[in-house]
């Protein structure tokens, strides 16, 4: 390969680290400027974010999916009526709007009582998300449920919500647990993460030290086994010690220690010997 002059391509010691990332590095320069290509492959994923945010959820197809696997739907929307009031009123999209609110309360006065579990799933700021991961996580979820022996809710499935909205319907249907799927502020290479918030005692009025997070849940990042795994145990803690957020920490992957005070095998963060 050859440059334009005719000398020789030097090799580019970069190429090998950009292929262990899909961070921009290395794009290479055009003069003082970008390549083109590079230009380009930005803007497109520019798009895709922007899209992400904008793209309007797919109630019916979702509910679909959800159905196919035997569970029961509600179809909510937050207090934010339109795509404008959610972004511009994050307030509005963290509270049920009265319809929503009425049909839950008259479905728990005809179960009082209540679950172990509610799960709640909102497009956030990204359908895309939630079409493409949500259906998924929802299945291991409950499959998990079934396994512990867990009283699981009706799936909330809500549109315009944030993720505070997910304390209002656990609260509402009695639930002991709540765990709200929804889609992630998208960056330039992943309009379509799905995030995960835990709560244990859900109503309405906590902050976000009382949830527990697992994020950038998607084909490229946090495999949907991983995020269950970690999802399991944080309920399995929550519900033993009756507590979550900031006083409930993610442990699931700490080394365990032998009595012999030696790691693990295949711990390559500590030293062996």
């Amino acid at each position: 390969m050859h440059d334009d002059d005719g000398t020789p391509a030097r090799p580019d010691p970069w190429q090998a680290l950009r292929r262990l990332t899909p961070a921009r590095i290395a794009l290479g320069r055009a003069g003082t400027s970008l390549p083109t290509r590079a230009q380009l492959d930005f803007q497109y994923a520019h798009a895709q974010a922007r899209d992400a945010v904008h793209l309007p959820l797919d109630t019916a197809k979702v509910g679909q999916a959800l159905c196919a696997h035997g569970l029961e739907v509600f179809d909510l929307h937050s207090a934010a009526a339109d795509r404008h009031s959610y972004l511009q009123r994050p307030d509005l999209g963290r509270k049920l709007d009265g319809a929503s609110a009425e049909r839950l309360d008259q479905w728990a006065v005809r179960h009082p009582q209540g679950y172990d579990l509610a799960v709640v799933i909102a497009d956030g700021l990204s359908s895309l998300a939630i079409e493409r991961h949500a259906p998924a996580m929802v299945e291991r979820i409950c499959a998990q449920s079934a396994a512990e022996g867990w009283r699981l809710a009706p799936i909330s499935l809500v549109q315009q919500g944030r993720v505070a909205l997910a304390d209002e319907v656990g609260q509402r249907l009695k639930a002991q647990m709540v765990v709200m799927l929804i889609g992630e502020r998208p960056g330039l290479s992943s309009p379509d993460s799905l995030g995960l918030y835990f709560t244990y005692a859900p109503r309405v009025g906590l902050t976000d030290a009382a949830r527990n997070c697992i994020s950038n849940v998607r084909l490229e990042g946090m495999s949907y086994a991983m995020a269950s795994h970690t999802l399991l145990y944080l309920m399995r803690e929550a519900w033993q010690r009756k507590l979550s957020g900031v006083n409930l920490k993610d442990e699931a992957h700490v080394p365990v220690i032998d009595g012999q005070g030696k790691p693990a095998p295949g711990n390559f963060l500590l030293p062996e010997g």
